[in-house]
């Protein structure tokens, strides 16, 4: 069975750190461009950050330069996001993305973070 679970999500104060974790299972993870995305209240789909199979390329809009970084250890097939300097703005649910070569598409659960204004 496929699984994508997120986690590390809660409430942190506007300038603190959040390292989220995708935890991934059933599937050749590192065969697979992992993503995060968030979706903010009564907003769409944000894109946040992509990291390649073997880990060696990542791709991010300008938006998100600077404070976040992706990460993955395909040993232990889990991808990572540490989120730091962290702003109201940055309060969404943060789902992690999983697709590979021939458009297999996986999606976790999501996880929560909140950042009061």
């Amino acid at each position: 069975e496929v699984q994508l679970v997120e986690s590390g999500g809660g409430l942190v104060q506007p300038g603190g750190s959040l390292r989220l974790s995708c935890s991934a299972s059933g599937f050749t993870f590192e065969n697979y461009v992992m993503t995060w995305v968030r979706q903010a209240p009564g907003k769409g789909l944000e894109w946040v950050y992509t990291i390649t199979g073997n880990g060696d390329y990542n791709y991010y809009p300008d938006s998100m330069k600077g404070r976040f970084t992706v990460s993955r250890d395909n040993t232990k097939g889990t991808l990572f996001l540490q989120m730091n300097r962290l702003k109201p703005e940055d309060t969404a649910v943060y789902y992690c993305n999983a697709r590979n070569p021939v458009g297999l598409n996986f999606w976790g659960q999501g996880t929560q973070v909140t950042v009061p204004s």
